[in-house]
């Protein structure tokens, strides 16, 4: 690693404790940070106990989730060879959502399993894109297509059922995912699985490299080329679907933050893993914070913030010419 990725982590490192520590003290319940360890410390605070039961929970599945987005993101960009491919832009992240309806109206006593479903559902919909997309040789503009497609029909299959769920469970069923009110199991149940996820990621990150040569430059080194994404793909659908099912559908983490981290520590996925992981859970956690700071007598989701940003981001890399799907490599 040289000089310049070391600063570029280290940086983001600053930044992040920097946005745990705004995170902490910033909402409607304010509260600075001596005062809360002077109140860790001494009990019996109920404000204390506000912050560590609401807040702390909030605060680290932005944290998860934003490096499970941004990891899942970053993988399918290595599989599909495409910076475009997001979980929340070629169906992912809806064939998740939708099969946690599906459970929650007509199984709900496998509420307790929703996790698995949402993996199941994140699962189809990637094998979907895969088996429409794939003819000879898998095609990175194709599959961009058509996983905008998937996403379109289990969007639209999410809306149809968003307000039966609402009738029957207490789960929010709106397309704005929210990280508020969420509690220590949901932390739990993300943690498990986003930190099985991310080490196969770290693990296997130099596989991503691989993919970035030629087919036929590949499977030349002996190395399993389809398999290889298929692999890959279910780790990025696991972390995907698992944030899903938490937090609901956080688009476009999963497109800026690998495309900002290969400008700032290079294409090597062995750095862009761990980078990502970090970068991308400073980005949410701000995101998550802004919005429910930034106006006093309301909050924003930080998947609507994700949107505002995202869209204009899109719309620069598609002029930019930015991206390598036309090359069908």
């Amino acid at each position: 690693m040289t000089i310049k990725q070391k600063s570029y982590f280290g940086a983001v490192l600053i930044l992040l404790i920097g946005t745990i520590l705004w995170a902490v003290q910033a909402g409607s319940l304010a509260m600075s940070i001596p005062d809360f360890l002077s109140g860790v410390f001494s009990g019996g605070n109920e404000m204390v106990d506000v912050v560590i039961d609401l807040r702390f929970p909030r605060i680290i599945i932005a944290l998860l989730a934003g490096a499970a987005l941004s990891v899942s993101g970053l993988l399918l960009q290595a599989v599909m060879r495409n910076p475009l491919a997001d979980a929340g832009v070629i169906g992912i992240s809806a064939g998740a959502k939708f099969f946690n309806f599906v459970i929650l109206l007509f199984l709900p006593e496998l509420y307790f399993w929703l996790p698995l479903f949402s993996f199941i559902g994140g699962a189809l919909a990637c094998f979907l894109v895969f088996l429409f997309s794939y003819r000879s040789d898998f095609n990175p503009l194709r599959f961009i297509i058509i996983g905008i497609a998937i996403n379109a029909v289990f969007t639209g299959l999410s809306d149809a059922l968003s307000s039966q769920v609402a009738l029957v469970s207490s789960q929010s069923a709106s397309s704005a995912a929210s990280l508020a009110m969420k509690k220590w199991s949901d932390v739990e149940t993300l943690l498990i699985y986003v930190t099985i996820g991310l080490i196969c990621a770290l693990l296997l990150a130099k596989w991503c490299n691989v993919l970035g040569l030629e087919n036929k430059m590949a499977r030349g080194f002996g190395v399993p080329v389809n398999k290889t994404r298929i692999w890959l793909a279910l780790i990025a659908v696991l972390l995907a679907s698992i944030t899903t099912a938490i937090v609901g559908v956080i688009a476009f983490v999963g497109l800026l933050v690998p495309h900002i981290a290969r400008k700032l520590v290079g294409g090597n996925y062995q750095i862009l893993v761990p980078f990502s992981i970090l970068f991308g859970a400073l980005l949410l956690l701000f995101a998550d914070t802004l919005g429910r700071t930034l106006f006093q007598q309301m909050e924003i989701p930080a998947s609507v913030i994700m949107l505002i940003i995202g869209g204009p981001f899109l719309i620069f890399l598609m002029r930019k010419g930015d991206f390598y799907g036309s090359k069908g490599r």
